[in-house]
This record gives C-alpha cells, structure tokens and sequence, in this order.
C-alpha cells in the first residue's frame, strides 16, 4: 500500500497544471532616454512587472529623462529621491501584478511639494545654505569624494530608498555618504560647484541596485 501511495504522489507532480510564468515588456533606454517593448517571461523570484523613470534636473533644466520596463520584484518597487538643491535626482517606480501590464511608463513626480524637512546644501564654496526638502525627502544627506587630490562635499535632501542603499551609493561613487533624519543634521561644510556632476553622473546607477 505504501508503494502505490507513492507511486500516486509520483504522478501527481505531472498531472497537477503547471503555473504560469509572469509576462512582462522589458526595454532598456538607449541615449535618446526611449526605448522600445519586448516581451519577456519572467524568472521565478520576479513577481511584479515594472516601469521605471529616472530624472535629473540641473539648474531647473532637464539634463536626462530616461525611461524602462522590465520583470521586478515587489522589494524594487519604490520611489528614490536626492536633492542637492541646484540638482535633483528621482527615480520612480510604478509596478504591478498581471501579465503585461507595464505598458504605460511611470509618471514624472518631479513637481513634488515640500514636505517641511530641512537640510543644509552647498551654494558656491559654502554649504550652510538651507535647503526645503520635497516629496519623500525625509532624510539629510552628505556625500564626500576626492577629486583631482581635494575633498569635495556634497550635501542635500535624500528619500528612504537613497539612505538605504548608502553603503552600496559609497561603494559605487568611491566616496563617504551618510545620512541622518532631522533638520539640519548634515552640519555645514566646504565645496566647490565642480564636484556637483562629478557626484551626480555615477548616482543615476542606484537604478540598478538590488
């Protein structure tokens, strides 16, 4: 009896129906920030299709506006902001559950209020400026790297997701960054406006952070 019961079991792993795969569009932007959808079948930890947006600002002028579809997990799908008052970065996710149901792209949250955190910023070589953080800018934020043999600080309004990830941001940029979740808590410092791009450029990878 214990030979047919498992025999029985043995079988019954074909003949139950096998789950379906999630769908989802996957593009990669090119240069021009567009892309164009593929479909693809998910691998098995990626439940969630998603559609990325990734934005910065420099000088109120729009500097990269880059768009994206792929399979995701639940984990990614969040909102990630840095402002460093003459620059602003944002990423934003938009996710969901059926099978390709990422047509539409994530919405630009780049016209977000102030949210009443404050934080220091840099303004010239001076970085006692107050700065209004927006959105979900909750937290404070200080960047430090070298650049050409002299320290170069960076300070500003930082999201959740920014902070969370700081260790893997310092690994990437090479530099210290830190972060704090009351007003002014990033004291003031010194900076020269050149260290700003030279900051900004490697953050746009936290897109791809797990």
């Amino acid at each position: 009896m214990d030979n047919m019961h498992h025999l029985l079991l043995f079988f019954g792993m074909f003949l139950l129906p096998k789950v379906d795969t999630l769908k989802c569009y996957e593009c990669a932007a090119g240069s021009s920030g567009s892309c164009i959808d593929a479909t693809k079948e998910c691998p098995s930890l990626a439940d969630r299709c998603g559609a990325l947006r990734l934005i910065v600002y420099h000088d109120d002028a729009v500097i990269a506006d880059i768009k994206g579809k792929s399979c995701t997990s639940a984990v990614h799908c969040a909102n990630a902001s840095v402002n460093f008052g003459e620059s602003r970065t944002l990423l934003t996710n938009k996710c969901c559950t059926t099978d390709l149901c990422n047509t539409l792209p994530a919405p630009d949250v780049s016209k977000s209020r102030s949210n009443g955190n404050k934080c220091f910023s840099c303004n010239g070589l001076h970085c006692d400026t107050s700065l209004d953080c927006l959105g979900n800018e909750h937290y404070c934020i200080s960047a430090t790297l070298d650049v050409n043999g002299q320290r170069r600080t960076m300070k500003g309004c930082a999201s959740k997701q920014m902070c969370s990830n700081n260790q893997h941001v310092s690994a990437l940029i090479g530099a210290k960054v830190t972060c704090c979740d009351c007003d002014y808590c990033n004291s003031a410092g010194h900076t020269p406006r050149a260290a700003l791009l030279i900051l900004l450029t490697p953050l746009l990878s936290l897109a791809m952070l797990s």
